[in-house]
């Protein structure tokens, strides 16, 4: 299956959700305010959030009138043209440019993290590039060990040191082993959760800093991988995120399990972040590289 029909299954129950009440809005007769509040209502419904919701249909109503559209069928068209637009924040393609490039992966606990690098890993490795994996998650006990086992699995090579380490210092010996194997991509994890924000801050910013100086002409994606079940609290997390870390792509992990996948586009309009990766499944093809105006047609 291409991309398209993964989707398109994977966002079965968001899109079952959404027919039962956009099935109802586009069965209207007319365009009047009836017809623009049940389609807000729905789109809230889908986890857009109302901000995003509102401008969808905030954008729609100025179409409408400023397009000539007359008719229910040709609103829903415009309505797919817009959330494309509104998921088109900046190319969506990993930025690695670069030999070594690095994406720094970075995520609450329990969001599908180590799972997202081993799929990522896997699909550059069958794509001709050398890849190593860093263990930068010290302080959850046995996250080196399923970052080991992805690294098998997947082709990829392993850094990694004892549980309580310092991941900057495993990080810092991740370049090093990098640069004298010739490494084409370097995929840093990193721990979930600390004490804190600052202390979660300080530990990233540590990381980055020796990126920064070990590499510095590296190109460089700091991916933050997102639950899809979660919803708006996802969003919430992944707003704390940008602040800390300085997120350039998005991955939503789940999706084939939530009937709101519509949470791909709050995030994309709210946090002006392309969203790079989707998952809809538990094999390492079902993570896909993000394609706005698929997504869009498989959801409507």
């Amino acid at each position: 299956m291409g991309f398209f029909d993964r989707i398109k299954a994977g966002l079965t129950k968001t899109r079952d959700a959404l027919n039962d009440t956009l099935g109802n809005v586009f069965t209207a007769n007319e365009i009047d305010d009836d017809f623009y509040d049940e389609l807000e209502e729905s789109l809230v419904l889908a986890d857009l959030g109302v901000d995003t919701a509102l401008k969808a249909v905030t954008r729609l109503r100025y179409k409408i009138n400023n397009n000539n559209i007359k008719t229910v069928a040709q609103a829903k068209e415009a309505l797919k043209e817009i959330l494309v637009d509104m998921l088109n924040v900046g190319d969506t393609q990993l930025n690695i440019s670069t030999k070594p490039a690095v994406i720094l992966v970075i995520g609450v606990n329990g969001v599908g993290k180590t799972t997202t690098i081993g799929k990522i890993a896997k699909q550059q490795v069958e794509s001709g590039k050398k890849v190593l994996l860093v263990a930068g998650d010290t302080f959850r006990a046995a996250a080196a060990d399923q970052l080991e086992i992805w690294a098998e699995r997947s082709g990829a090579s392993i850094v990694r040191q004892n549980e309580g380490a310092d991941p900057a210092s495993v990080v810092f010996d991740g370049i090093q082993s990098a640069k004298a194997k010739d490494v084409d991509v370097i995929i840093i994890d990193t721990a979930g959760r600390l004490h804190n924000k600052a202390n979660l801050m300080n530990e990233l910013n540590k990381i980055s800093r020796i990126v920064n100086r070990e590499l510095p002409d590296a190109a460089k994606e700091v991916l933050l991988v997102l639950d899809g079940t979660t919803g708006q609290n996802g969003l919430i997390q992944a707003k704390q995120f940008k602040e800390i870390a300085g997120v350039t792509a998005i991955a939503l992990t789940k999706l084939d399990g939530t009937a709101k996948g519509g949470i791909v586009i709050a995030v994309a309009d709210a946090l002006q972040i392309p969203v790079k990766f989707v998952g809809v499944g538990e094999q390492a093809d079902d993570l896909m590289p993000f394609i706005a105006k698929d997504f869009v047609e498989a959801l409507i």
